[in-house]
């Protein structure tokens, strides 16, 4: 029974990645905003010009390998054989177009997605106003101050349907990338320095974020959860978090800052005014640039007499 059985189990090896992967989602496929629908295509757009070198390298290898086959007589024999310019043009010049087109695509889609570019209705059909999200990189966690509710959250993020989301980034702790595959565009996290990314979610949704970089033992649980609701929703969101007993100033963020690992969800029902310029400015001698104008701040950093993170 054992023979029978064994050799048809075999045949099956070959499929078993697919039976692997059946529970799987492709997040960058998957896009919910404008930023992630346009990457989407741009990758499925370049996997195209690919395949069209990668297949008929393909099929001109097996069809080779059959009609060359040293078994094969008939085939025709060249010993003295040394050029074609024919083949020449072939196998220069194709590869010299596709890199070109792939070339071409990498230069527009390097300024049309502009993670700097704010969105507006004319540039991304946004419906809302935008909302502004300052996000502070820890070990390990994400910390999102919200300076227009004055709230803020550990680990969660929540924003109208169609608002263009404002990020501020910057990090408390070692280089790490800011990601929410679905929404699109990963953008680094620096101490000392403020990066902008500007997102969108075109549907509700719990969308996963991530850090991109490893940091560290506790980077597999360095995650967060984005959820993306209608106005009714956000608005009783926020009376949520401003019902929280929790409050962040200098003080309290000294234990909010310290490691942790698989970090719980936090709310914080009042954050202090310029937090998020205090933790820039801290890395820079109490100097924050204002990104909207390029001026530089002196900051009267309250967080000065705190130790930076090595």
């Amino acid at each position: 029974m054992k023979d029978k059985i064994l050799p048809k189990m075999r045949r099956l090896l070959p499929v078993a990645p697919a039976f692997l992967l059946s529970g799987c989602t492709l997040d960058l496929l998957e896009p919910a905003g404008p930023i992630g629908l346009q990457q989407r295509n741009i990758i499925l757009a370049e996997a195209g010009v690919m395949l069209c070198i990668v297949i008929p390298v393909i099929v001109l290898t097996l069809i080779y390998a059959v009609k060359y086959n040293a078994k094969n007589k008939d085939a025709e024999y060249l010993p003295n054989w040394s050029h074609s310019t024919k083949i020449e043009v072939f196998i220069w010049g194709i590869p010299a177009i596709i890199i070109l087109i792939l070339g071409g695509i990498s230069a527009w889609s390097s300024f049309a997605l502009d993670p700097y570019r704010p969105l507006t209705t004319d540039t991304a059909g946004a419906t809302h106003a935008p909302i502004n999200v300052e996000v502070v990189s820890l070990d390990w966690k994400w910390l999102f101050i919200y300076p227009d509710q004055g709230i803020a959250t550990v680990n969660e993020l929540e924003f109208p349907v169609g608002a263009p989301i404002n990020f501020r980034i910057t990090s408390d702790a070692v280089m790490t990338s800011f990601f929410i595959p679905r929404l699109g565009s990963q953008i680094y996290a620096m101490a000392g320095m403020q990066t902008q990314l500007h997102l969108m979610a075109t549907q509700p949704g719990i969308f996963h974020g991530e850090a991109a970089q490893y940091t560290g033992r506790g980077f597999s649980d360095m995650k967060f959860l984005t959820h993306a609701v209608s106005d009714d929703e956000f608005n009783a969101w926020v009376d949520k978090v401003k019902a929280s007993s929790d409050t962040l100033d200098a003080e309290s963020y000294k234990n909010v800052s310290a490691p942790q690992e698989a970090a719980p969800v936090q709310y914080f029902a009042h954050v202090q005014p310029g937090l998020f310029d205090d933790i820039v400015a801290k890395y820079n001698n109490g100097v924050v640039i204002d990104k909207s104008t390029g001026q530089t701040l002196h900051v009267q950093n309250a967080m000065s007499d705190m130790q930076m993170k090595e």
